[in-house]
């Protein structure tokens, strides 16, 4: 993100009324390299594609937020693979990871990794290190310090049924697991930070939050994103969870969540009601069946629908209700913009 966007960012967070409403959107490799024209495994595989894609998309779009900013990742597989989950790859497709945990029992041996060495977490660093120079020589700055959360991070060590299982069966394992990697995700974050001090931002993405119910989010959530987003002192304190968000959304507030991205299957008005006035959405238009779906005329349609939809237009950047998804073409992403400023 360039000087200019931040202070932005920061300013509708501070719940400041821009003069255009300001637009903002996850990208990352599900839309990317399609985008781009290259595969999806040239993508991870080449840093210079990497960077390419993302100049590309800065330089087609230079009004809008892109987060967390060139976002240096392989798919779900990063946290994961410091686990010593295998990755399995293909050429159009995100990557997959292996369990690791075919038994409840095996997770009190489960040895939490080192960010700085382990899994794919030290070629995610020198990704950016590589190529910070040429990240600030267009303007930008590395702003966000970028995680899953243990929820998520735990499904794909063990598996999302055998995860809600294991909160009814054996909450005690469950709690250790979530311990280790609760500890992990605050090492990871940090040593983010401390390679790239321009970071001020912290993002975690974690859909798993939306699985579960109240209890179980207060018990197995709440608790451990606390300490997370407290892993260091950041402006912008960022959380994605784009499945069922009425859960965890009454919470963000104590967990210190200032900037929320949603599902498109919530209103803004109900996410309003029950985030409270202090948090930013990010959102909320329907990704995959609007933006990247449909015509032009539906996007604009659908758009000016989605910001006449609320009165209250602070602390809202105008996105959609989840990441970019793949197959959005150019033009209805400027339809989208176009339409804001009709709105």
């Amino acid at each position: 993100m360039t000087d200019k966007q931040w202070q932005t960012l920061l300013a509708v967070i501070d719940g400041e009324v821009l003069p255009s409403p300001p637009a903002g959107f996850i990208i990352d490799s599900p839309w990317l390299p399609g985008w781009a024209g290259i595969t999806t495994l040239q993508y991870y595989s080449s840093e210079k594609l990497w960077f390419e894609a993302n100049m590309k998309a800065i330089g087609a779009f230079p009004e809008v937020m892109f987060l967390p900013g060139f976002w240096s990742e392989f798919g779900m597989c990063t946290e994961p693979s410091a686990f010593g989950a295998k990755t399995i790859w293909t050429r159009h497709a995100l990557p997959h990871a292996d369990r690791v945990i075919g038994d409840l029992a095996e997770i009190d041996n489960l040895r939490e990794p080192n960010p700085k060495t382990d899994g794919l977490l030290p070629f995610v660093i020198q990704r950016l290190l590589n190529y910070q120079p040429e990240i600030e020589r267009a303007g930008h700055e590395i702003r966000f310090a970028i995680a899953r959360g243990p929820l998520n991070i735990a499904s794909f060590l063990m598996g999302t049924t055998e995860l809600m299982m294991g909160m009814m069966m054996d909450p005690d394992r469950v709690h250790l697991l979530l311990e280790k990697i609760t500890r992990f995700t605050i090492d990871w974050l940090c040593l983010q930070k401390e390679t790239f001090p321009s970071i001020d931002g912290i993002l975690v993405l974690d859909d798993i939050v939306g699985f579960v119910g109240d209890e179980e989010c207060r018990e197995f959530a709440v608790p451990y994103l606390i300490r997370i987003f407290k892993a260091f002192d950041a402006r912008v304190r960022f959380f994605h969870n784009d499945a069922q968000g009425l859960v965890s959304t009454p919470y963000l507030e104590k967990i210190g969540v200032n900037l929320f991205n949603f599902s498109f299957e919530h209103s803004l008005v109900e996410i309003r009601s029950l985030a409270g006035p202090g948090v930013t959405l990010l959102g909320n238009l329907p990704p995959r069946d609007v933006l990247a779906a449909g015509t032009i005329e539906i996007v604009t349609e659908e758009t000016i629908r989605m910001v006449r939809s609320i009165d209250d237009k602070s602390r809202i950047i105008w996105s959609v209700g989840g990441g970019m998804p793949p197959d959005v073409t150019t033009e209805n992403l400027q339809a989208f913009l176009t339409a804001l400023k009709k709105a």
